[in-house]
């Protein structure tokens, strides 16, 4: 395998994990969100779903299964929205556990991005089209917070 596969596979992979992951924090937040914040963040789900889709889609054809967000950081995350909205579960703790997580998301995969410098420009577009999906989440709470 060369370095152009094996840093293809591996941005993939971090993106496959990056937006399963989003896609769970907003499975949690969706059951205490208001209408109109609802409403947006299962927009918002459905986007990140496209993308997975289209990454793991590039994947299949590299035979690969992809991966799982990191069950500990999974675990981490999961928690902290428990306790938020045990706090204080209206529509702008939920904005601001979206705008957390978003913004990790970005700088996550812009790391990847620079990190997997080799990786074909399909993989490439994939990330930058969950870059761009998160940076919208982001946007989309600010009228929340």
């Amino acid at each position: 395998m060369d370095v152009i596969e094996q840093d293809t596979i591996r941005l993939l992979r971090e993106c496959d994990a990056g937006a399963s992951m989003g896609v769970r924090a907003i499975d949690e937040v969706l059951p205490h969100a208001g209408d109109d914040l609802r409403a947006l963040l299962e927009r918002h789900k459905e986007e990140h779903e496209g993308v997975v889709r289209e990454i793991r889609g590039a994947l299949d054809r590299f035979g690969d299964e992809g991966k799982a967000p990191n069950p500990i950081a999974q675990r981490m995350a999961e928690v902290k929205i428990d306790l938020s909205m045990a706090v204080n579960g209206d529509d702008a703790t939920i904005a601001e556990l979206m705008t957390d997580g978003g913004n990790m998301g970005v700088k996550s995969l812009s790391r990847y991005l620079n990190q997997y410098a080799a990786a074909d420009e399909d993989a490439k577009s994939a990330c930058k089209h969950l870059i761009a999906a998160e940076e919208r989440l982001v946007k989309g709470m600010r009228d929340y917070l």
